[in-house]
């Protein structure tokens, strides 16, 4: 083995330590929180700048942690997305949407971070777009959608929007809720990742599907 291999595999394995403790500790603590002296010293690097050494700054390294995450999440879409074929029903496309991150967690044993880091991270300001543009960089995603806005032909655009966002919130906080109640050993209606997603699944779909209310004019 080469001095230049070797340099490079200690590399990547700082690059994994500092992942997963700056994913662990932005979940705890929320992002602004939290240094890169922090990131560091929890991933056992003496020197100071590892962190901006290895990522630059605090959104690339933001960056890195859902791109850890995302080709796990995207290989689980894919395959929903071809067991569902042409499918006209909402459930199909929204259990394509919803699953993915349940499932991967469910996957990744022992304890997890990463739903509250994605929660977190989507609360701030900052961060939100670069969650938003690394999401809809997913072709896969962007099939969901589409398939999905099939299904609901006359719903109104301004209301497509409004559920729009509010299914993200969905997907994006429960998650998070369960993850942290799994953290603190605190009871969870649902008892594995699962039968999580299905209850979830369940309460996106009487989101999409529920009837639309004219507006009122006083």
């Amino acid at each position: 083995m080469t001095g230049r291999t070797v340099r490079a595999e200690r590399a990547d394995a700082t690059r994994e330590l500092i992942l997963t403790a700056a994913e662990r500790l932005y979940a705890e603590r929320g992002v602004n929180a939290v240094s890169n002296r922090q990131v560091g010293e929890a991933a056992g690097q003496g020197n100071n700048t590892a962190v901006g050494y290895h990522f630059g700054t605090k959104a690339d390294l933001v960056r890195a942690i859902v791109r850890k995450h995302a080709a796990h999440a995207e290989e689980i879409r894919c395959r929903l997305l071809a067991e569902i074929g042409d499918s006209t029903d909402v459930r199909d496309w929204v259990d394509c949407l919803v699953r993915p991150l349940p499932e991967h967690l469910g996957n990744l044993g022992g304890p997890t971070w990463f739903a509250r880091f994605c929660a977190q991270a989507m609360t701030d300001p900052a961060l939100h777009q670069i969650m938003l543009e690394e999401s809809f960089a997913s072709p896969s995603l962007q099939q969901c959608i589409d398939g999905l806005n099939r299904c609901l032909p006359d719903l109104p655009a301004e209301v497509r929007a409004e559920r729009g966002e509010m299914a993200r919130h969905l997907i994006v906080h429960m998650p998070a809720e369960r993850e942290r109640a799994v953290a603190e050993n605190r009871a969870t209606p649902r008892s594995h990742w699962d039968d999580a997603a299905t209850g979830l699944a369940d309460a996106v779909v009487g989101l999409w599907l529920a009837p639309v209310t004219p507006g009122r004019h006083r």
